[in-house]
């Protein structure tokens, strides 16, 4: 098979105008289709936020607004290549459900408040702080543990290395003996 065979396909011949038929392979749809990127202002490249392996993304921006995300072909990880989630992965910051306050449901309530995080950050340190008062051991069955089992951590696969290090440091200064991370289980 020389180099010639592709040339000598109908429909190319058709696409190139060769053979008189140009005209029936196209449209006026097809003609006015236009990539998704070409009006973008500004790419930046990124990196998949749904699990550890790190695709290379390609984020395409017009008017301060996400428009398209690719899978990077500079990337040594995917070489431009995504799965299903990191393909949807621009519904993380342009679907309309997105939740962009912090909401809060009290105990025993049936509506969610919206709270600002200073608040939120407040409720949560608080929580950990008495936690750890309450439930701290010392001792266990005459061994020195210095330990709570009223804490736990358990990590998603989308954090690095370096997040992983510094949550596992974190539940250890504060006593936490079960921390797991969601990409071993």
């Amino acid at each position: 098979m020389g180099g010639g065979w592709l040339s000598r396909w109908p429909v190319i011949r058709q696409l190139k105008g060769e053979d008189g038929r140009g005209q029936a392979a196209r449209s006026a749809r097809t003609d006015a289709l236009r990539p998704r990127v070409e009006g973008a202002e500004t790419v930046a490249r990124s990196v998949c936020p749904y699990c550890a392996v790190g695709c290379g993304q390609l984020v395409y921006v017009k008017d301060g607004k996400v428009t398209q995300i690719e899978g990077d072909p500079d990337s040594p990880i995917s070489r431009g290549r995504l799965c299903p989630k990191g393909s949807a992965s621009k519904q993380l910051v342009t679907h309309p459900g997105r939740q962009t306050k912090i909401l809060y449901r009290r105990p025993y309530g049936t509506e969610w408040e919206p709270l600002d995080l200073e608040t939120a950050m407040d409720m949560i340190a608080d929580r950990v702080v008495r936690t750890r008062r309450e439930t701290w051991q010392q001792t266990h069955e005459g061994q020195e543990v210095r330990r709570t089992l009223g804490i736990a951590g358990l990590g998603g696969a989308t954090l690095d290395n370096e997040e992983n290090y510094l949550m596992k440091k974190l539940y250890t200064a504060l006593g936490a003996i079960q921390v797991e991370n969601q990409a071993r289980i």
